[in-house]
């Protein structure tokens, strides 16, 4: 009789700890989650509206959607390290671990990286545009896209 008793003591002390960790961590998580829905949202339509002033613009055609995904992605960047923050988690610890495996990354990818500044030139210097022949590498053809690596 004594073990039922304590086992009833027991899961009746859980209930109440699983209650109290609601309590105390629900609206948080509640309001993270409305924001990450209405974030979404906005990000979604600031990009389109970005876009849009790209074009209005005249922006080179080659610059549009890389320009866009930078955009896009850094918003949703920011975001998610607001959302972090609301849920409790330290952020600046995230951002130097974020920071020691980019840097990790990039050691490691060099050759990638190499790349990715080829394409910002391309971007920059546009020695050719959307729509030209160009014929590299023992390859010929017309400009659809230019992408920030190929």
């Amino acid at each position: 009789m004594d073990q039922i008793t304590e086992t009833t003591d027991q899961v009746n002390e859980w209930t109440l700890l699983a209650w109290n960790l609601v309590g105390d961590y629900a609206p948080s998580v509640l309001l993270a989650i409305i924001t990450l829905v209405f974030g979404l949202w906005i990000v979604g339509v600031l990009s389109r509206s970005f876009r849009r002033v790209l074009k209005k613009r005249d922006v080179d055609p080659s610059l549009t959607p890389f320009l866009s995904s930078l955009f896009s992605s850094s918003l949703k960047v920011l975001l998610g390290l607001s959302i972090l923050s609301m849920v409790g988690i330290e952020v600046t610890s995230f951002i130097a671990i974020l920071g020691a495996a980019s840097f990790a990354v990039g050691l490691a990818l060099q050759g990638s990286l190499q790349n990715f500044a080829g394409g910002v030139m391309v971007l920059l210097f546009k020695p050719f545009k959307v729509g030209d022949y160009v014929e590299m590498a023992g390859y010929a053809g017309s400009v659809k896209e230019i992408q920030i690596f190929v």
